[in-house]
């Protein structure tokens, strides 16, 4: 029998979500707010960030957190974009985003502090804290960032007074002279909305009048309305007890977390230490002094002397989690974590596909699979969505995903440089083989014959998935004669949620999948699979489109087919990942518009390697395949065996 999960609300009508919200068709639109305000399954996304770090403190669990910094170029950004999706696999709780008033930063520049920050939030799906300096901004000017920030999708805020660019600082008259303006000025604005993150000095700010009266500064800070406090670094563990003692005494009991600074290079330590303004103690200069034109002994010196630190620190009781100035590098913060058993990289997933942290898309539980390898891209298209689909992806005539005209979007760029993606890709293409090759080097991560792994495609950025090394061998073999494959799913009956491959959601649960398979192909494949396809109807459901549009499937024109689902304790079936017919058309555009915009366009105009990329785009097809019957084993392969089958007996096709 073939299973399918309702795909209705409870008054019989379809649902769908866009840029305009529920259908005029769609039944009581009262009803679908209320749905899209339930709770989703991780909890933890529609919690504030104060309250994370309470809940995490309470239960006694440590936790950490990053800071980073806007690079200079395009390139910087791209692999520090890389680097928060390596680096928050390891579960900080946050990240925070420096200003630089330099840089331009509340602009749309893909550098600016805004826009990474905005990145880390939407794209990455990490809590993330921006910063935001007073100094040199008028009440307007500030005013409009943080109105931007929550527009992004923002709503953690570092509140500082900054520094003057070469001048000495000057008070202005009416304007925010001090960090506590700032604080004071987002609380009047924006009321509750901001979790406000300010600056302790734990040997006192350098141009305090005293350390005790830079404390009773911070207590202003705190009483006008700033959640937590994270620290300027420091050398000594017993530096910072003493300030968090002193802090209590005078009445402060927010969160105080601990700014740590793997000591990583003798030039890096240098400029730190003379942009704080403070002193290095005699005991680590005496070390570093003999090595210092050892990057490598520096480097693993730091990580030593901050896990000591760190272990005193954690060992006291008053530590919250702690803060690490990473310097854009990952290296050392990670081998530090790591032997503080902090590093966690925890399999289980809240859902199968990558979650945004902006608010606005907290109730989202339900996406088409096809952008599953390109998640950036697919919250990108969908950035202006006004509601997201919470529970099911109902009947959609329209789902207005926004246009991806430029490629070159600095989150949507290769990991790869030009040349990197030549070698694994060909630096010359003899003929469509050639690209089967590719194709199936990906798939068996074997180098090519120029000796170079294919760790990626232009449609799976990253390498197989573990689920996806299930079907390895069964990939390998058919995209070695031309079925290229770009998605795919096991059938998976009722595996436990806590599974370290396919397993997702809160424990206790379990997981469904339908086989699935998404693949460019020949018009003669199509041709032949046509055919074939006929014997397996109605258990199998297809989608067959050219670049041109045409369009041939058997499946309900405005019908998403549940292809993944899970049942938990207490909550009702959830099934995040669908085949929407409405929203394969639109990724059709993308996943053709890629084998031009990232493969062919590595060659020279008119060059052979060009042209049998463009051939490919303008003949083949893109198909999808679902397997409606998931407690069988998948008939999919079989299908493709079949097609194969027919096409090597020309007298019987």
């Amino acid at each position: 029998m073939v299973n399918e999960l309702p795909q209705t609300d409870s008054s019989g009508q379809p649902w769908r979500c866009d840029s305009s919200g529920p259908s005029s068709s769609g039944g009581d639109s009262s009803k679908e707010s209320s749905r899209c305000s339930t709770p989703i399954l991780d909890t933890d996304r529609a919690e504030r960030l104060r309250d994370k770090m309470r809940r995490r403190t309470d239960s006694g669990d440590c936790w950490f957190s990053l800071e980073f910094f806007p690079p200079r170029t395009s390139s910087g950004a791209v692999n520090l974009i890389s680097r928060f999706d390596r680096m928050g696999a390891g579960g900080p709780l946050f990240i925070d985003v420096t200003w630089h008033p330099a840089g331009d930063p509340g602009s749309d520049k893909e550098t600016s502090s805004m826009m990474i920050a905005s990145t880390a939030v939407n794209y990455c799906g990490l809590e993330t804290v921006l910063h935001l300096t007073c100094c040199n901004q008028t009440k307007q000017q500030i005013t409009a960032h943080l109105s931007k920030a929550k527009h992004l999708g923002l709503k953690n805020i570092m509140a500082l007074r900054g520094d003057p660019m070469g001048a000495e600082w000057e008070e202005e008259e009416g304007g925010f002279n001090y960090a506590t303006d700032l604080v004071k000025h987002i609380r009047s604005e924006f009321g509750d909305y901001f979790d406000i993150c300010v600056a302790g000095y734990p040997t006192g700010h350098p141009e305090a009048v005293t350390y005790e009266d830079d404390l009773k500064h911070l207590k202003e800070k705190v009483d006008v309305g700033a959640d937590f406090i994270v620290t300027q670094l420091f050398f000594r563990p017993e530096t910072f007890l003493k300030f968090v003692k002193d802090c209590r005494a005078m009445g402060i009991t927010c969160p105080i977390l601990p700014g740590i600074f793997p000591i990583q290079g003798y030039q890096s330590l240098r400029q730190l230490v003379k942009l704080s303004k403070l002193e290095v103690p005699e005991e680590i200069k005496q070390v570093i002094e003999p090595i210092k034109d050892n990057d490598a002994a520096i480097r693993n010196y730091g990580i030593d002397q901050a896990v000591g630190m760190c272990r005193v620190l954690l060992k006291s009781g008053v530590v919250p989690g702690l803060h690490f100035y990473t310097l854009n590098r990952e290296v050392a913060t990670m081998e530090v974590l790591k032997q503080l058993g902090l590093w966690i990289e925890d399999p289980r997933r809240p859902l199968p596909w990558a979650v945004s942290a902006h608010p606005k898309r907290k109730v989202e539980d339900v996406r088409p699979i096809f952008w599953a390898s390109r998640p950036k891209s697919y919250i990108y298209r969908t950035q202006e969505w006004d509601e997201f689909p919470n529970g099911r992806w109902g009947n959609s005539s329209s789902p207005a995903f926004g246009e991806l005209n430029d490629y070159y979007l600095f989150y949507l760029k290769s990991k790869c440089s030009k040349e990197a993606l030549l070698k694994m890709w060909g630096e010359e293409l003899m003929n469509e083989e050639s690209v089967f090759e590719v194709f199936t080097n990906y798939i068996t991560a074997q180098p090519n014959c120029a000796g170079n792994k294919v760790m990626c495609l232009p449609w799976n950025e990253d390498p197989l998935a573990p689920e996806t090394n299930l079907l390895k061998d069964q990939l390998e073999k058919v995209n070695r004669r031309g079925v290229l494959t770009i998605n795919s799913q096991p059938n998976i009956n009722g595996s436990p949620s806590s599974d370290p491959v396919v397993g997702w959601g809160p424990p206790g649960g379990y997981v469904f999948q339908k086989a699935y398979l998404e693949f460019f192909t020949s018009s003669e494949n199509v041709t032949a699979l046509l055919q074939v396809l006929k014997k397996y109807e109605p258990r199998v459901n297809y989608h067959i489109v050219n670049v041109k549009g045409k369009n041939i499937t058997n499946a309900h024109e405005m019908q998403p087919n549940a292809v993944t689902w899970g049942i938990f304790p207490g909550r009702e079936i959830v099934q995040p990942t669908v085949v929407d017919p409405v929203s394969f058309m639109f990724w059709k555009d993308e996943a053709f518009a890629l084998w031009i915009e990232q493969w062919a366009k590595l060659y020279e105009e008119e060059s052979p390697s060009r042209m049998i990329i463009q051939y490919i785009h303008d003949n083949y097809y893109l198909v999808n395949l679902v397997d409606n019957d998931f407690p069988l084993d998948s008939c999919l392969w079989q299908v493709i065996e079949d097609m194969f089958e027919l096409l090597d007996s020309p007298a019987e096709h």
